[in-house]
């Protein structure tokens, strides 16, 4: 069974080590995830699979036979910007852009463990069914995501007015 990557169906790799990101990018040429660090440490490489956020440079393609992948370039329907990425070039989420594709799935994907109740380091009580997005709690679910360039403020805001409104 081929993995769906933004819909389309792809032949898992002949080469077992082939990562996910290397699959995107140098096979589908798919340039909107980035190769950062190459170590899972700075969450540019992060991308949807199953609506999960994953970091696709530890993750091999073989992994995802069968599964739905979703890359920036997938989250935009009908010509239009997904919401997060509208309120990016709204609030000047980025700079260089470098880290924008990781933190705009990852922040996709936080969204959806808070709807799954899912708590975070910070989260006071762990046994509420629902955790309010606010800035502390912002922090730490996106902590595996760095923006080098400073742009910090511009991509909370942005996530804030998507998805945490009602808790500002």
């Amino acid at each position: 069974m081929p993995i769906q990557i933004n819909g389309s169906p792809v032949q898992v790799p002949d080469d077992a080590r082939t990562s996910l990101l290397d699959l995107v990018r140098e096979q589908l040429h798919l340039f909107g995830t980035k190769k950062g660090c190459n170590q899972g440490a700075c969450g540019a490489c992060t991308v949807l699979v199953d609506g999960e956020r994953i970091l696709s440079c530890l993750a091999l393609a073989v992994q995802y036979d069968g599964r739905a992948v979703t890359t920036v370039e997938g989250l935009a329907e009908d010509g239009a910007l997904h919401p997060l990425q509208a309120a990016f070039v709204e609030h000047d989420g980025f700079q260089c852009g470098y880290c924008t594709p990781g933190q705009i799935c990852s922040a996709i994907g936080m969204a959806a463990e808070l709807e799954r109740g899912l708590p975070s380091h910070v989260s006071g009580d762990l046994m509420a069914q629902e955790f309010a997005l606010d800035r502390e709690e912002l922090r730490e679910r996106m902590s595996g995501n760095l923006c080098r360039c400073g742009a910090h403020n511009g991509i909370v805001e942005a996530i804030l007015e998507t998805y945490g409104e009602a808790a500002r």
